[in-house]
């Protein structure tokens, strides 16, 4: 006979309470000079998600590759929290300025995919090739049908009152003009990359960029609004995805971004540069949020990629308090 033995699964580190939490800081040499104010950190941030930010504080091992568990000499609690109060600052201010981007994207896709035909985006043979089959013109292609999934569980989801409006009268499918404003980005990115080359040169150049150029600035971007919507650590963060840039003598404003485009900075030049070509939206929010950046000299700003020159640069220059 077989008898069936269940495994509890063991818990992979033990609980510790946030007293045992400073007092193990504290043991691997952080400085915690107001247990209270550390506590109430604690209280309202996870020990865990804390832990991203006194990262770059541990030391190196012999071989500089990797992070050891004890902090390095004058490593400070609250210069970590100063850093966190920060990104916090910081995830805002991205999340502000790139929503009028995102607002700025739909109105023009819609309106220049509107000319083609009002139901453009149900009907991918009048979309650019990246919509159709290359053997089979005539079928979309599994791009699109991703896309259109998407699109439609988002249509789905949506409480709005003009969607309800056309599911009675027009039996759900909305023009484009409407369709765009229950995309999320990662849709209009999506729906960007499958439009008629002419509408994605349109757009691109009211930006003084090329469609390939907007269209990776687009995809990046998304990455960047998912991480300040989801809370996720920004200002230290390498950024894998880098978009294409013009050439420097044409667009000299983004030429400390080229050198920084993994780097914090380089994603936020991307931004201010939007805002201001565009001349949309608050462009003395990031700016003013950079200068509040905490005077750390183990971690200087210069970790975001930010060059000591920053406030002299075309895009930021008089604009910080």
């Amino acid at each position: 006979m077989c008898v069936k033995r269940w495994i509890v699964p063991q818990p992979s580190k033990a609980f510790k309470t946030h007293g045992e939490q400073i007092a193990l800081l504290r043991c691997r040499g952080m400085q915690i000079n107001d247990v209270a104010y550390a506590r109430r950190v604690l209280e309202r941030v996870n020990y865990y998600r804390f832990s991203g930010y006194w990262y770059p504080f541990r030391q190196l091992d012999a071989d500089g590759r990797h992070r050891l568990d004890v902090f390095v000499d004058g490593a400070n609690f609250t210069d970590v929290a100063a850093l966190y109060d920060f990104d916090e600052r910081l995830r805002s201010a991205v999340f502000d300025c790139l929503t009028p981007v995102e607002l700025a994207l739909k109105a023009m896709l819609g309106h220049e995919l509107g000319r083609l035909d009002p139901l453009v985006h149900l009907r991918p043979a009048l979309l650019g090739p990246g919509a159709r089959q290359k053997r089979s013109a005539a079928k979309p292609s599994q791009q699109y049908q991703m896309w259109l999934d998407r699109y439609n569980k988002e249509l789905s989801l949506s409480r709005e009152d003009f969607v309800k409006h056309h599911q009675r009268k027009y039996g759900g499918q909305l023009p484009i003009w409407a369709a765009v404003e229950v995309m999320g980005w990662g849709s209009l990115a999506y729906l960007y990359r499958l439009s008629p080359i002419a509408v994605c040169d349109v757009i691109a150049a009211r930006m003084k960029l090329t469609a390939a150029q907007l269209g990776s600035w687009i995809r990046a971007l998304n990455i960047v609004r998912n991480y300040s919507a989801h809370h996720a650590r920004m200002f230290n963060r390498v950024y894998t995805l880098k978009p294409r840039l013009p050439k420097v003598e044409t667009h000299p404003e983004l030429a400390a971004a080229k050198k920084a485009l993994n780097r914090c900075f380089g994603q936020l030049t991307l931004i201010q540069y939007l805002l201001t070509v565009l001349g949309i939206g608050d462009r003395t929010l990031l700016p003013r949020t950079l200068s509040t950046y905490p005077d750390i000299p183990a971690l200087p700003i210069s970790h975001m990629g930010t060059p000591k020159d920053w406030q002299t640069l075309p895009l930021w220059q008089g604009w910080t308090l």
